[in-house]
């Protein structure tokens, strides 16, 4: 099984409107976009998160469109990433103010061990207590994760192959699983290393099966919601919830597959995985549609123009290729994701606001219903955070 674990030091692989950037970024070649800023403008950034208080109920999401932060509960799908974040910024810094802060944040995430309505138990758990358990190697941590795995694995369907997405739209999807839940599987895969029970990781691998069976086109592009057959496993259609048509690529979808894949692939060692993962970056990098900067538009096939742009899947497709350049021979992977990092430095996407704490700008959270579009999102910063130290970690 090969485990290069591309985090195993400083960065660890454990888990894992408003228009405060100035005008969308135009389409320059990467040579010609405006500089990096320097260290001390991306650290003051980083510096900003300290100015936001743990506050239970109101874990910091984006903005508002009158500029005001947008907070959120526990159980929104998002509330792990600023735990998170304040996890990444103190390996990146040292500053023990940032431990103290994320161990603060963490602990306001606790009351979703045993939330067995939703499916996005990886992202507020391992990006929370994973980190932190990666970190201080407190056994109160890996317990949570322990837990959290067990009452996600109840959302699996040994029918389907797959662990239920979302509860709501029952009048429209019966089992729906979205190219999302890849990124919850690490949390499974872990739970199988933290107690030597199997039935995690065998469902982790069955969903990352199913999925790259039904989930993908000839193109190696994917749908956003496939909806199964509870009862028999049969596919009922396919669709999307957040991107231009139900046959287009959603950006952030495809980064994704790319990043679930790359990560399934460092548990299980198969090459089906890894060659799945592979094929996303191919479809992602070669697309047409891709800005010279390798800063996505929201959907690769919305044919409009003065479309925005969507940081959050370039921060995630950055963390991925970082890791997946460490299984192939590819150092094209290293200079994209180089770039890719390098122009989010840059003042066109640097967040400059100074009553926030987040770090990028221009990132869509759901075009269809205008909401979160072209503003910071606290999982653009999370995965920003990550790729910078697996870029560290690599040089």
């Amino acid at each position: 099984m090969n485990r290069i674990l591309l985090m195993c030091g400083l960065v660890g692989m454990w888990m894992s409107a408003c228009n405060q950037g100035g005008a969308q970024p135009e389409d320059t070649d990467v040579e010609n976009t405006p500089t990096t800023v320097s260290d001390s403008g991306l650290s003051a950034r980083i510096a900003n998160l300290l100015d936001y208080p743990a506050t239970a109920g109101s874990f910091p999401r984006s903005l508002e469109p009158n500029g005001q932060i947008r907070g959120v509960a526990s159980r929104d799908w998002t509330s792990g990433f600023y735990p998170g974040v304040l996890w990444y910024a103190y390996e990146y810094t040292g500053n023990e103010a940032y431990k103290k802060l994320a161990q603060e944040w963490t602990a306001l995430v606790e009351d979703q061990k045993t939330n067995a309505g939703t499916h996005d138990m990886g992202f507020k758990i391992n990006c929370s207590f994973g980190n932190g358990y990666r970190i201080t190697n407190d056994p109160k941590y890996r317990e949570i994760m322990v837990e959290s795995a067990k009452t996600l694995s109840t959302r699996f369907n040994p029918v389907v192959g797959c662990t239920r997405s979302w509860d709501f739209n029952k009048d429209v999807w019966t089992f729906p699983v979205i190219i999302d839940n890849m990124m919850n599987l690490e949390l499974l895969f872990l739970a199988t290393e933290f107690t030597g029970d199997s039935s995690y990781y065998r469902m982790a691998r069955e969903h990352a099966i199913t999925t790259m069976e039904n989930h993908f086109r000839e193109d190696n592009s994917s749908w956003h919601v496939v909806d199964y057959d509870p009862q028999t496993g049969a596919v009922r259609g396919k669709q999307t919830h957040q991107g231009y048509s139900d046959e287009s690529s959603w950006a952030r979808g495809q980064a994704w597959g790319l990043y679930g894949y790359t990560m399934v692939y460092r548990f299980t060692g198969e090459a089906q995985f890894l060659d799945q993962a592979r094929k996303i970056y191919t479809y992602m990098m070669d697309h047409p549609s891709l800005p010279e900067d390798l800063i996505p538009y929201w959907d690769y096939n919305d044919p409009s123009t003065g479309k925005p742009r969507d940081v959050s899947a370039a921060s995630v497709t950055a963390s991925a290729l970082y890791e997946l350049s460490t299984y192939v021979s590819d150092p094209k992977m290293i200079e994209q994701a180089d770039a890719i990092l390098e122009v989010l430095q840059s003042e066109a996407y640097l967040e400059d606001g100074t009553n926030n704490m987040f770090i990028l700008t221009h990132s869509t959270g759901n075009m269809p219903k205008d909401d979160e579009v072209d503003v910071p999102l606290i999982y653009a910063d999370y995965y920003f955070m990550e790729a910078l130290l697996r870029q560290k970690e690599l040089k």
